[in-house]
């Protein structure tokens, strides 16, 4: 079988090498992860790809699926955390584009996984369409929103998707209703099948572009007010929890209580500005976030019997995603013992 620019599913000795002289523009090889996660950190991966359409994303796709090479798919990673030791395998990052937008005057949306979070707010506010301002602040690309059924002030993308254009895991470019995509808080099962969103469908109700506008403006304020402005950072790190929110409030605020707020390890630091953040001062290491998040999971759960869950996800240099915490507690102990950690007021 045969695809564009001569990529073959027959076996040769580097099919990363193939990769790179069928689309030179579009492949880099031992990239540091480092340039790709909005925390600056991680090792080298075999193979960064970005793919320049949806046609050689879908290509390129098959052919390492195909071929047997180890492959992620990832957006901007702006909820990842790449590992110290990178990546064995090509990292497939959807860009810009893959984008592309158009909207009808009944409120009916598509838009390609491509297309930067706040850039599709924006779109929707100059056509007077209610539903995503709460997203206008977060960073990233559409497809990884709706994967993670992202948003803010407890809301998610997902209200208003009513269909998602995947490539399955078996190759085939599908359609994928609402009820296939079991929607949750900050969970979809778009997390679970293998499928690589390439676009989404939404509904999205008609109202006053000025008054979405200032609504924008004022949740772009508070962000800017309240969130760290040192810009290597992932976001919130940890996901609200109803049970701990009743004791206290948000993560950030438990971190707090639990007297860490401006806790360092290495060059990593949970934000004095606010507490469910953590930063890259410098040129902190994988390893000393985790241990960041094991301390606060551990001592958060101490004061509130809650026990937090991350957001964030880490890849480590087989492929495997988990959530941060199930990989943290391995780098709790090492924190305590060798002193590095330090309280800062």
């Amino acid at each position: 079988m045969h695809l564009t620019k001569g990529l073959v599913l027959a076996s040769s000795a580097d099919p990363l090498a193939e990769l790179k002289a069928c689309y030179p523009d579009e492949v880099g090889l031992d990239v540091p992860l480092s340039t790709l996660g909005r925390w600056r950190i991680g090792g080298p991966a075999d193979a960064i790809v970005t793919p320049r359409s949806a046609g050689s994303l879908a290509d390129i796709v098959t052919f390492v699926r195909a071929r047997g090479v180890r492959h992620v798919i990832v957006g901007d990673g702006s909820n990842i955390l790449f590992d110290d030791a990178g990546f064995r395998g090509a990292v497939i990052r959807i860009g810009r584009a893959v984008g592309g937008f158009a909207a009808d005057a009944d409120g009916h949306v598509r838009a390609g996984a491509g297309l930067w979070v706040p850039g599709f707010v924006r779109r929707l506010i100059d056509r007077g369409l209610t539903g995503a301002v709460h997203a206008i602040g977060i960073p990233g690309t559409l497809g990884g929103l709706v994967v993670m059924n992202g948003g803010s002030q407890r809301r998610g993308i997902g209200e208003h998707v009513t269909a998602v254009n995947v490539l399955t895991a078996e190759g085939e470019i599908a359609r994928l209703d609402r009820d296939a995509l079991a929607f949750a808080y900050r969970s979809s099962r778009l997390q679970e099948n293998g499928a690589v969103v390439l676009s989404a469908e939404f509904r999205f109700e008609q109202s006053n572009s000025a008054a979405l506008r200032r609504e924008a403006i004022e949740i772009l304020a508070s962000r800017r007010a309240k969130f760290p402005k040192v810009r290597a950072n992932c976001g919130s790190v940890f996901v609200s929890d109803p049970k701990l929110y009743a004791l206290i409030g948000p993560p950030g605020m438990a971190i707090e209580r639990a007297g860490l707020k401006g806790l360092a390890r290495g060059d990593a630091r949970i934000s004095p500005e606010h507490a469910n953040f953590i930063v890259n001062t410098g040129q902190a290491r994988s390893a000393d976030v985790l241990a960041l998040i094991a301390e606060a999971r551990t001592r958060v759960h101490a004061l509130t019997g809650v026990a937090m869950e991350a957001e964030v996800r880490h890849l480590d240099p087989y492929g495997r995603f988990q959530p941060a915490h199930m990989v943290a507690p391995a780098h709790f102990q090492e924190m305590h013992d060798d002193g590095q950690s330090a309280a800062i007021a």
